[in-house]
């Protein structure tokens, strides 16, 4: 007897709503983001989204409230790509010393590979450098869900791959300064564009900036297992 096969569902179209929300989410993200929540209107949103102005009270229930949609899409973006790097906030420290410096390498190549090489990377960091200049509930939203949870998980990797505690002043800095030297690329694109010669920061430039954001990393963690053993030989 043969097997009847089953027909295969098919995916679940967007509806045209959900694709007017997609929309306005992504125009008041590139928008608010170039010029501000004050010097955005919502005109000038419903025309990017080519989108009926009326939508935006439809769906959000004003300008503010698409801003915490907006806030929610970039916690929502960095989640799913931290997560695929770090694992969940929540997931156990990696099983060795050496699974943890992958994780970190891994991690970092990732890092580059969105911030400096996607462009909607761009949006992203615009939309959140306003807000750490004139923070607003929607960086509330933002660094609960994606600063805080992140830094904390690297932070605990960092403890795994060498020793120093997770939540010490030390570790958080350094954390902090692998992170900045790759935003860095972002915020700062046309002068390196231009320092360096190059017409565009793509795929190829992305390779050439994990180059050495990996040999600083593995230098930082050399200089660390250096002084461990100067510590155990004293």
């Amino acid at each position: 007897m043969s097997k009847q096969a089953h027909p295969k569902r098919a995916p679940r179209e967007t509806s045209p709503a959900d694709q007017t929300r997609a929309a306005l989410v992504q125009a008041a993200l590139k928008l608010f983001g170039r010029q501000g929540f004050d010097g955005t209107s919502t005109r000038e949103i419903a025309a990017e989204a080519k989108a009926n102005i009326g939508s935006i009270a439809y769906h959000f229930g004003g300008k503010e409230g698409l801003r915490a949609a907006a806030a929610d899409f970039i916690v929502e973006t960095i989640q799913g790509i931290a997560g695929q790097a770090l694992g969940a906030p929540q997931a156990g420290a990696p099983s060795s010393p050496e699974a943890a410096r992958a994780q970190l390498f891994a991690a970092l190549a990732r890092m580059v590979g969105f911030v400096v090489a996607s462009p909607q990377a761009g949006e992203i960091v615009q939309f959140v450098l306003r807000e750490l200049s004139h923070p607003t509930a929607a960086l509330d939203r933002i660094y609960a869900g994606v600063f805080e949870p992140t830094h904390r998980r690297l932070c605990q990797i960092w403890e795994q791959a060498t020793g120093e505690p997770a939540e010490s002043e030390a570790t958080r800095l350094t954390v902090f300064t692998i992170i900045g030297q790759v935003i860095y690329f972002r915020i700062g694109r046309e002068a390196v564009m231009r320092r360096m010669g190059w017409r565009e920061i793509g795929d190829t430039e992305a390779a050439k900036v994990v180059a050495v954001a990996t040999a600083n990393l593995r230098a930082m963690l050399a200089a660390r297992d250096a002084a461990a053993d100067r510590k155990v030989k004293s």
